[in-house]
């Protein structure tokens, strides 16, 4: 990825959709929150804000699970919109057939007395459940990883890949907090108040139950959590229900748009910076296509 500063305004024919810390130049890349001039801070839930048949490509990456499924087919029923016909929608997701097939062969194993599927079981359990059940962020995984000994830490890394050391060395590797404007710190202060007399007004009204409920609430919806998961199955079936043709599950490098692996979007040096991933891509109908569907449907 290029670390020199380009316009952000500058026109682009590819969309990265929740970038987090992770875009290049060539994309428009968008998120929740900006910590970068080179992503604009925008609320996906609210529609994508930008013009019809506007893009040639599309991208997100581990977005899709963070939504609700009605607010995913909305996300997807946007992509659909925004691009161009022909235009690709790359999709990447946390690959719930993978993480069904590893617990159940670390089950069966662990079962036998496998003392190592024993310790992967537990592992791949985590992944299944602890990012849809969590009420903390980082959740039981993010204590797991951060263990001074695991006895199974290549297992683990080949699932997480580079989150895994940045969870282990979080300590020495946080970032430096940029000191923030006299704006931002009052705007910081006030939101905190708010918080913070809110809860005193629950607990005082409901308790000490409610309260905890109410802190797991706000949690929740910070989008840390997994609302949903998918499979190439569930996920094929989605895509074809929002109009999209030709799905094709690919690699973490291999893609229809042009010059992807250059991007270092899904992999840096070879190397798969999510291997838990799912990679799945395809395309908005071009318009002859389109047609030939609308007068199909038009004769049934």
């Amino acid at each position: 990825m290029s670390d020199s500063l380009n316009d952000s305004n500058a026109p682009s024919n590819l969309l990265n959709v929740g970038c987090g810390q992770r875009f290049h130049n060539a994309w428009t890349n968008i998120d929740l929150e900006s910590t970068d001039p080179r992503v604009q801070q925008y609320d996906i839930t609210k529609g994508l804000p930008f013009k019809d048949q506007q893009y040639d490509a599309v991208y997100h990456s581990h977005v899709l699970e963070h939504l609700d499924p009605a607010d995913g087919e909305r996300l997807l029923d946007d992509c659909y919109r925004v691009l161009k016909p022909g235009g690709i929608l790359r999709i990447v997701i946390p690959n719930l057939e993978q993480i069904a097939t590893l617990y159940l062969e670390n089950h069966r194993q662990a079962w036998d007395g496998d003392q190592t599927a024993a310790m992967n079981y537990d592992w791949i359990k985590l992944e299944l459940l602890d990012q849809l059940v969590r009420s903390h962020s980082g959740g039981r995984m993010g204590q797991y990883m951060a263990g001074d000994e695991l006895s199974n830490s290549e297992f683990v890394e080949s699932r997480v890949g580079d989150e895994f050391s940045r969870c282990q060395n979080f300590e020495q590797n946080r970032p430096a907090q940029k000191n923030p404007n006299v704006g931002e710190r009052i705007k910081a202060s006030f939101k905190q108040a708010k918080k913070q007399f809110t809860r005193w007004i629950v607990r005082r009204l409901m308790g000490k139950d409610a309260l905890k409920s109410f802190d797991e609430g706000l949690f929740r919806n910070q989008g840390e959590i997994h609302r949903w998961m998918y499979d190439r199955h569930s996920l094929r079936t989605l895509c074809q229900s929002r109009g999209f043709v030709d799905f094709t599950v690919q690699s973490a490098t291999g893609s229809f748009i042009e010059g992807y692996e250059t991007f270092e979007l899904d992999a840096v040096d070879g190397n798969v910076r999510k291997p838990d991933s799912l990679f799945v891509e395809c395309r908005r109908p071009n318009e002859k296509f389109q047609k030939e569907s609308t007068q199909e449907r038009s004769a049934a």
